[in-house]
């Protein structure tokens, strides 16, 4: 072994090519970037959704309507599905958000109202976030009554 013949072990060299820097570095010139245009240039960056000129989609679709950001979304409950939580005797006399929670009725975070289609044969004390006036008319008449939160 001589000292012409050291060289360092394969795969230890991670040297990056210098690029444009000379025709001897085989990235000279143009320096891998074609010949001019938008992209061989310094500072370029494509917006999101540029389709290369052409109408983009999002300008193309028509638009219209209005999203109101402050809406509350509620989950519906009716009468008819409270009449069968009690005959399957998932629910006695008392019914709330926590217990329709781990009933997996609803989510952790959604909110409930209470809805007069069916009707309802026992009385149930229910706890809910909103109820139409048929329904509170409906629960009361068999006995019951609705707590709003």
């Amino acid at each position: 072994m001589k000292l012409s013949n050291l060289k360092p072990a394969k795969g230890s060299i991670h040297k990056e090519k210098r690029i444009a820097r000379g025709e001897g570095s085989k990235k000279g010139g143009t320096a891998g970037r074609g010949h001019k245009g938008a992209k061989s240039r310094s500072g370029y960056s494509r917006t999101p959704g540029f389709e290369g000129g052409q109408m983009p989609l999002y300008r193309r679709v028509p638009k219209f309507g209005f999203t109101n950001i402050n809406r509350v979304e509620y989950v519906p409950l009716n009468l008819s599905v409270l009449q069968q939580m009690i005959e399957k005797g998932k629910v006695k006399d008392y019914v709330d958000v926590d217990m329709l929670y781990e009933l997996k009725f609803i989510s952790k975070n959604d909110k409930v109202k209470l809805l007069a289609k069916g009707e309802i044969k026992v009385p149930v004390t229910v706890k809910v976030h909103k109820a139409s006036a048929k329904a509170i008319e409906a629960i009361e008449k068999a006995g019951g009554k609705v707590e709003l939160i």
